[in-house]
């Protein structure tokens, strides 16, 4: 009779560890990249004033800057979690763009995040025009796709 307690106390001990071990498994592990400098720090940046130096002094090295021109600098947070043996997601994302002018001034600041996988505007210091730096050639050639039949009168 003894016997029998004692197995079931063990195996009770083991049922509970293999438990602790699945629940551990399957608890999320968070993955974080990147770099966005806090609000305050953001604010000591003014527009009109600041130069590319003088930023990178005040809030740190960019993550990233332009790919064509050298006239913005991009600061990029990720945040990834992954539960178990699942695929790792993206669960949260911020870049703050500092954008400079042709004499290497600030122009604008602006924060954007990622609500439900479309990037969203958070704060802007300047709002700027939506074809800036597009040539009659290049508005031209991207409204190629955008005529539909029906607008023919057919």
């Amino acid at each position: 009779m003894r016997n029998t307690k004692q197995t079931g106390k063990i195996s009770l001990r083991l049922a509970g560890l293999g438990l602790a071990l699945l629940l551990t498994a399957c608890s999320p592990q968070y993955q974080n990249h990147g770099y966005v400098p806090p609000e305050d720090q953001l604010e000591q940046v003014v527009v009109g004033s600041d130069t590319k130096e003088s930023v990178a002094q005040k809030i740190g090295v960019p993550t990233a800057s332009g790919v064509l021109s050298d006239d913005s600098y991009y600061y990029v947070k990720m945040r990834k979690r992954a539960l178990g043996f699942l695929a790792p997601k993206e669960v949260e994302r911020e870049v703050v763009t500092v954008s400079f002018n042709e004499a290497g001034v600030v122009s604008n600041v602006e924060r954007f995040g990622l609500e439900r996988g479309q990037v969203v505007p958070l704060s802007r210091r300047v709002t700027t025009s939506p074809v800036a730096d597009n040539t009659f050639l290049r508005q031209l050639l991207g409204n190629l796709g955008r005529f539909s039949p029906t607008a023919f009168g057919s």
